[in-house]
């Protein structure tokens, strides 16, 4: 058990081979959590539709799959933030490494439960508890690494882990397409891998430094998740609940509800079902891809005007692309490129990564960007059964479009966040010295 914590040189690595082992160990881990948070999140979405219409033993064209595919999402969603906050308590408490391989564990054991499942509440049930440590392992694995990594590096961390998200979600496709020949349920075995680097991580990787001096100087009196809401931490809390949620709630209403869109289109539902997946896989395959590039832009932005306003151009490309897109009817291949761009701008959500943990005092880093930026998910859930749900059967496309006008908000609120520079904390410090002298 790595109980000693990782000792971290006094002046910052400015190059890859003067990181140490401790800090490489830790980027490791963090990254293959998001790449399996990629993977496990996104192998429902992917098969949503004729899993579920095999538990009810429907076709997939039935009225009564899509509310339900809406709501198992939904429930996910819900249980993705209350993980967010639930386990940032726990990083907060026991640490970055435990909590870390917590997170692992429990979306990687229900995701694979997912291939019981004999009806749509027990999918229900297995996705909101694999979700609950998908939600906690992003405010685990960011607060690690915001505490271990040079903090001049911080813009091009969150693009690469950013990153393993996406290459998650391509592993997630890449499993659909290679077991499309079996019953949908089997890709969820695939989800049951990511538990077996917890064991690496409990042996290897140590606990921040600045987390353990932190515990020792507030001599067991931790900060509680009210203090989210006290003095000017409050400020900082209901600023990043309200522009994650404005964003999150988009990115996900378009992520869950496009193919369903492409598949609806006249000129699509002409095709046989192969051709119209094949498609469908290539798009969705685009619209991963073209994000990792926009990670990247992401980072180069926040490194060239900082990280609010970096976050507030990304929230207005996805509202321009998404609006462009959906303001008037289109083919699949005149949709394509706005969608491809979309898919661009979502490297918008790699920023938040390396932004949000150092906001909040080191006792309540977790706990404040997990509750703050997962909290967003409820909206994101509720967002995502109005804009399918109610909207009209086989034309996704005005829900589509009124999805777009939630990022005109977040690119207001996110103007109104504080500075955050790379290479010092020195605006949030006075904050967070109050804050563990209440402590």
């Amino acid at each position: 058990m790595p109980d000693a914590p990782a000792v971290l040189n006094s002046a910052e690595a400015t190059r890859l081979g003067e990181l140490t082992p401790q800090q490489v160990k830790s980027g490791i881990a963090a990254w293959l959590g998001w790449l399996f948070d990629g993977l496990d999140m996104h192998l429902y979405t992917l098969v949503a539709a004729p899993f579920v219409a095999s538990l009810l033993n429907v076709g997939e064209g039935d009225p009564s799959v899509k509310p339900r595919t809406g709501f198992i999402q939904a429930a996910f969603l819900v249980g993705w933030a209350l993980g967010g906050g639930f386990f940032g308590r726990l990083g907060d408490l026991i640490g970055r490494s435990r909590a870390l391989a917590l997170t692992i564990l429990t979306y990687a054991g229900f995701t694979g439960l997912s291939f019981f499942a004999h009806t749509w509440w027990q999918l229900l049930i297995f996705r909101f508890i694999a979700a609950l440590g998908i939600g906690g392992e992003w405010a685990v694995g960011s607060a690690l690494l915001s505490e271990t990594w040079p903090k001049k590096w911080r813009p091009w961390i969150a693009a690469v882990l950013q990153t393993g998200v996406n290459l998650g979600v391509l592993l997630a496709a890449l499993t659909t397409f290679l077991l499309a020949g079996h019953p949908k349920k089997y890709v969820f075995l695939v989800g049951v891998l990511p538990a077996l680097i917890v064991f690496w991580i409990r042996r290897a990787v140590p606990e921040p430094a600045e987390w353990h001096a932190a515990k020792l100087e507030s001599q067991g009196a931790t900060p509680g998740i009210s203090d989210l809401f006290k003095g000017e931490v409050r400020r900082i809390t209901l600023l990043t609940i309200a522009v994650c949620a404005c964003s999150l709630s988009g990115w996900w209403a378009f992520m869950f509800w496009i193919n369903q869109h492409w598949n609806n289109l006249p000129e699509v539902k002409a095709w046989d079902k192969m051709h119209r997946e094949q498609f469908m896989s290539w798009a969705f395959f685009g619209i991963i891809g073209v994000s990792i590039f926009g990670n990247f832009f992401a980072g180069w932005l926040a490194k060239q005007i900082g990280y609010r306003r970096a976050i507030s151009l990304m929230c207005f490309g996805l509202f321009a692309t998404m609006f462009g897109g959906f303001i008037i009817p289109r083919s699949h291949t005149a949709l394509l490129p706005w969608t491809l761009g979309t898919g661009f701008f979502s490297g918008l959500f790699g920023l938040f990564t390396m932004y949000l943990p150092p906001l909040f005092p080191t006792l309540l880093r977790t706990t404040g960007a997990g509750f703050s930026y997962n909290i967003g998910r409820i909206f994101a859930a509720i967002g995502t059964l109005v804009f399918g749900v109610w909207s009209k059967v086989g034309d996704l496309r005005p829900a589509l479009l009124l999805v777009a006008f939630l990022f005109l908000p977040a690119v207001i609120v996110a103007w109104m966040m504080p500075d955050l520079e790379d290479d010092s904390l020195e605006t949030l410090q006075p904050l967070q010295a109050g804050m563990e002298r209440e402590a």
